[in-house]
Parts: C-alpha cells; sequence; structure tokens
C-alpha cells in the first residue's frame, strides 16, 4: 500500500494550520514560532501531505455521501435525520463537512501560494481547491469562493453565483491538464493529468446539470435539456480520463485488496500499516449489519447496530450471472473457533471467522465451518437446498463453547420475502419465512460490501482498515461518460459505454435503452427511463463508494427515487419546507452565516 508520506503535523498545526471555530478565522503562518513562514518557503513540499490528508475525511463520509438514497437502510430500523430530510442548519455533520471543506481549501491555496501557482505542486495545490469546491457545490450549492491564502482578520466572504464557481474552477484544472508536467497516470495516490480529466467530468457534467437543465415533474423525474454544451465538454473529458483502457481485468480483480494501484485507478487516497502519523480508516466494518461483539464472534466489528445497511432495492439490483454480486458482498462467514483468554472467550481470527475468506486456501474453505451463508434473489430454494446438501457437513451446528457462532444460518432473498434456514448437529434444517423489514432488524444477518475488506486487520470495530481508498477509477468514468452522451442527444455512444460495464460484469449487451427490465419492484407511477438505466448500472458498478447522494441530487432524481425506495419518505412534502420548497442541498450552517459578515439569513439555502 503505497502513500503519501504524511509528516508529524504537531510542528505545522502549531506553525501554521491552529484549530478553527470556522472557516473565516485567519491562519498566521508564523503563530507559535518565529520561523514559521521561512520553514515554510524553504520547505514548500510539506503543504502537499497536510493538504492531502485533508481532503482524506471525504471519502469515507457515509452521512452525507450514501444517506437520503434508495441503497441503504439503518439496520435498527430508523434510517436518521438525512434520510427524513429533517436536518437542520445546526447539524455537526453538516456543519463540520462545510468547515472541513473550507480549511482543505485553505490549505490548498497555502500550497499555491508558497510554491507559486505555475509549480508542480502549486498546480497539485489548484486540483485539490477545485476538489473542495466540487465537494462544496455538491452538498451546498452556491458558496464563498476564496482563491487566495486567507490570513487576515476579513469576514467578508459573499456567495460566489454557482456559474461562476463552475467555469473559474473549470478553467483552472483546463489549465493544469494542458500546461503542467504532471504524469499522464500514477496508480499511487499522487494527482496527475488522468485525476484532473476525471474532476473535469464531474465539474462539466455538474455544470451542464445545474446551469442547462431545468426541472419538468420533480416527482417523475423529468427535466427540459436547455443546452448540450456543458455535456459535450463532459464526455469529451470523461474519454480522456478512461485514457484509452478497456474493461478487461475482472471486477473481483479490480477491488481484490492484494492488487491494490491497479491500472483502472485514476486517483485514489493511500494508507501505510503501522504508521502512527497516518491514522486507518472504518470503511470495512461499514455497510452491514450488526453482528455482536467481534472479539466473540470472530466477524466484523460494526460498532452499534450496524451502518448503511444494504436496503431491499440494492440487494434485487443484481440479476443472475452478475459478477458484481459476489465481486461486491461477502456472502459466506466463516465460523471461528474459541479459545480462553483471561478467563474470557476470544474468537480466533486471521485465518478463521470473517477474514478466513481471504486468508485460507480454496481446499482449507471447503471444510471451515460456516457461520452464515447467503443467497440472491434470482436463486431458487431448490437450488439453494441442492447447494446445502453438497456442503453439510460444513453447516452443522457446533457443541456449545467450540465456536463462536452456536446456530449456523443461511438465507435467500426471494421476491416478497427472506427465506431462513437454521441447522442442527446433524446439518439438517427447519426453514421460516420473514419479511425483508423484519430480517433487516433481528440482529446478524444479511450480506455484507467486501470491497474494503483488509485481510491483515486486527479484530476491532474502526479504524482498523488500511485499504486504499479510490475516489476515481475506469469504470465510474465509463458510466459518466455515458450519462454526459445521453444529455447531449448521443443515446447510442452512451449505450455502448453502459453495455462496456455490464459486459464486464457478465452481462448480456442491451441492444436498446428499451431491453432494460429491472428485478426491483416499482411503484405504478415510476416510468424507467435511459437515465435509470445509468444510474442502476452506477448503483451496481460503484456501490458503496459514497456517490449516491451526488449522483440522485446531480441528476434531479432525489425526489424520485426517495418517493419509490425510501421507507422513510412517503410524499414530497417530507422532503420540503412548510413553503413547499425542496431540499435539494443541505443547509449552510447557521454557524457560518452568524460569522460571515457578507451573509444574512437570506443567504440560507431552499428548503430551510
Amino acid at each position: 500500500m503505497n502513500i503519501y508520506k504524511y509528516m508529524s503535523i504537531g510542528f505545522l498545526a502549531a506553525v501554521l494550520f491552529s484549530s478553527c471555530s470556522d472557516f473565516l478565522s485567519p491562519d498566521n503562518p508564523s503563530a507559535g514560532n518565529s520561523n514559521g513562514e521561512e520553514y515554510l518557503i524553504a520547505n514548500p513540499q510539506d503543504l502537499e501531505a497536510t493538504t492531502y490528508n485533508a481532503f482524506s475525511g471525504f471519502v469515507t463520509n457515509i452521512s452525507m455521501h450514501d444517506q437520503a438514497t434508495d441503497l441503504y437502510i439503518n439496520p435498527r430500523g430508523d434510517d436518521g435525520v438525512f434520510s427524513r430530510f429533517t436536518v437542520d442548519a445546526t447539524n455537526s455533520d453538516v456543519t463540520n463537512y462545510y468547515k472541513n471543506a473550507y480549511k482543505g481549501i485553505n490549505y490548498a491555496n497555502a500550497m499555491i501560494k508558497y510554491n507559486g501557482g505555475d509549480s508542480q505542486l502549486g498546480y497539485v495545490g489548484k486540483f485539490f481547491r477545485a476538489l473542495g469546491y466540487y465537494f462544496l457545490t455538491q452538498q451546498f450549492g452556491s458558496v464563498p469562493y476564496v482563491t487566495y491564502y486567507i490570513e487576515d482578520s476579513n469576514r467578508d466572504y459573499p456567495k460566489t453565483p454557482l456559474s461562476e464557481i463552475y467555469e473559474s474552477e473549470i478553467q483552472s484544472l483546463e489549465e493544469i491538464y494542458n500546461k503542467s508536467g504532471l504524469e499522464d497516470t500514477n496508480h499511487a495516490g499522487k494527482v496527475s493529468k488522468q485525476a484532473v480529466a476525471a474532476l473535469l467530468t464531474q465539474y462539466c457534467l455538474a455544470a451542464g446539470w445545474d446551469l442547462d437543465t431545468e426541472i419538468v415533474d420533480d416527482i417523475r423525474g423529468t427535466y427540459n435539456v436547455k443546452s448540450t454544451a456543458y455535456f459535450e465538454r463532459a464526455a469529451a473529458w470523461a474519454e480522456k480520463a478512461i485514457n484509452g483502457v478497456q474493461l478487461t481485468m475482472s471486477f473481483a480483480d479490480k477491488w481484490s485488496p492484494f492488487n491494490e494501484g491497479n491500472a483502472e485507478e485514476i486517483f485514489s487516497f493511500q494508507y501505510l500499516r503501522d504508521t502512527e502519523k497516518l491514522r486507518a480508516h472504518s470503511l470495512q466494518n461499514d455497510y452491514t449489519a450488526f453482528w455482536g461483539d467481534c472479539t466473540k464472534t470472530g466477524l466484523k466489528g460494526t460498532g452499534s447496530g450496524g451502518t448503511n445497511m444494504q436496503s431491499a432495492k440494492s440487494l434485487y439490483l443484481f440479476e443472475k450471472g452478475d459478477k458484481r454480486w459476489d465481486a461486491t458482498f461477502m456472502n459466506v462467514f466463516y465460523n471461528a473457533s474459541l479459545k480462553t483468554e483471561g478467563g474470557q472467550p476470544i474468537a480466533g481470527w486471521g485465518d478463521e471467522g470473517y477474514m478466513a475468506y481471504w486468508n485460507c486456501s480454496p481446499e482449507k474453505l471447503s471444510t471451515e465451518p460456516i457461520a452464515y451463508k447467503y443467497w440472491p434473489s434470482y436463486v431458487t430454494e431448490a437450488e439453494a437446498e441442492a447447494e446445502l446438501m453438497q456442503i453439510k457437513s460444513q453447516i452443522k451446528k457446533p457443541k456449545d463453547g467450540t465456536r463462536a457462532i452456536v446456530s449456523p444460518e443461511a438465507a435467500i432473498l426471494l421476491e416478497d420475502e427472506v427465506v431462513v434456514y437454521q441447522f442442527d448437529q446433524n446439518g439438517d434444517w427447519t426453514k421460516t419465512y420473514k419479511t425483508f423489514e423484519n430480517f433487516s432488524k433481528t440482529g446478524a444477518n444479511g450480506v455484507c460490501v467486501k470491497k474494503y475488506d483488509d485481510p491483515q486487520s486486527a479484530n476491532v470495530v474502526k479504524d482498523g482498515c488500511y485499504r486504499d481508498i479510490p475516489l476515481y477509477h475506469v469504470s465510474d468514468m465509463y458510466l459518466l461518460a455515458a450519462e454526459a452522451y445521453l444529455l447531449s442527444g448521443k443515446v447510442d455512444a452512451a449505450l455502448s459505454k453502459v453495455n462496456a460495464v455490464r459486459n464486464r460484469a457478465g452481462l448480456a449487451t442491451l441492444g436498446s435503452f428499451n431491453d432494460y427490465d429491472p428485478l426491483y419492484t416499482i411503484p405504478s407511477t415510476f416510468e424507467i427511463t435511459p437515465l435509470d438505466l445509468i444510474l442502476d448500472e452506477r448503483a451496481r458498478e460503484l456501490y458503496a463508494e459514497r456517490n449516491r447522494w451526488f449522483d440522485l441530487k446531480r441528476t434531479k432524481q432525489l425526489v424520485k427515487y426517495n418517493l419509490a425506495f425510501s421507507r422513510s419518505i412517503t410524499e414530497r412534502a417530507q422532503m420540503c419546507n412548510a413553503a413547499g420548497e425542496v431540499k435539494w442541498l443541505r443547509p449552510i450552517p447557521s454557524s457560518e452565516i452568524n460569522a460571515n459578515l457578507a451573509m444574512t439569513s437570506a443567504d440560507q439555502n431552499p428548503g430551510y
């Protein structure tokens, strides 16, 4: 696992970036050290690591990037304030997101100042500044736009029209791509021209949707396209980001923990094991149900209740033959042995329990006892039971005290319910039927995402994962290209990109967008469109990559999808304020409005 070398920022924290109550508080380069500015002039490269670190928290943000969409639920039953659209301007997640984005932007502006705007590090600073404003505009819309390093007491920062932010950052990124000496590609976490093209694709798509389309009916998800110019630019940049890479690598190999930094990665945030200067992250412990005390079960430690469990729609997205099902979800959980430490039972780990899948040979796995097994919705009971007969020796209920999971379980997602199998000490089973809702609330159950599994990790609840986190990768760009081609009227080109992604997954080529027939249940008022196919492919291809909010908000499908698939939203009014304004954006934090002399309550986003 490669990494930017994360310097110990204790010195820089004292010298440069002290904690601020809000992003408008000035940073003094000399604070705490009379040689602070001199140090940065002599060692400007140190700012790169600090800036890089500042943005790493955004790629693990689940509440702001994935909730209030169609793909995730909370296994505890209450999907939270984001999914209920009851977030307000005092919400701490929203406030921290806003402040941290500006903190990262100010670091990037410092990079530009202390390295020079036309230097290689200055170009990297401009990339990160653009990334910060992309996150901000997609969450908050029009925001104050600052392109210089803040080091004075000025507190007048008016909101800047979205069109100005978009075009300014697009021009800046185009300059980086055309004039810089950045590498064409880099798969070890460094900014490259390919990464710049990927961010330009996102900017041009966002500009096209926000500036050149208008909603006709938000419940039906219909819209008019007033101009295709930005969409045509987005398609061109997507092709540059794809860089001629064909989708020949299997989806499983692409996401294997033993194949990081592969040719499909465009830009990723890097983690190095056992380095005090870099925190681990907890993505391998998210996107799952609650499995209990990991030290007692040998399964994933998921915290209290689990996080972002799979919704019914997300599980019914995958049709027979789609290799992404097995490559995305862990379907077999192996049963760890129990040993005693300090008088307490401790479950085996590493080559037992959950991680046995990664760390044991196929021969060993064929004899390991199974704790849980799951099948996708297209498997029949007869097919599942034939397989159970073949693995009967592995599903026997163990004797108490010998294995972590006393009662092994298996389940199939049927069309309207879940069939659950439980086993005795002979491997014989009884089965019961549950609704998906009841099944999802009853303890340890269901598949979980394995994209971020770290086979070398310790058995911990959080911050024990050192997997690199791709921000951009090639198949993502294929699907953004498909969206851009569709919106610019090039339907055949859009379908070609979709088919390339589907073919790699093992699915048949679609002759037209009209050939798409999803397996999940939809209301009678929900009309499947070509855009829905692209969004469904993004859901399958990019599941658990923390981009679903951006996709639904950008494409103006947020209301349509929540009404159709959310268990928290049953009517449009729940997504609106009393005046009927839809909450397409997050609220600008009240603390930031109050601290900014150039903003008032009138600058708050619609809906709040």
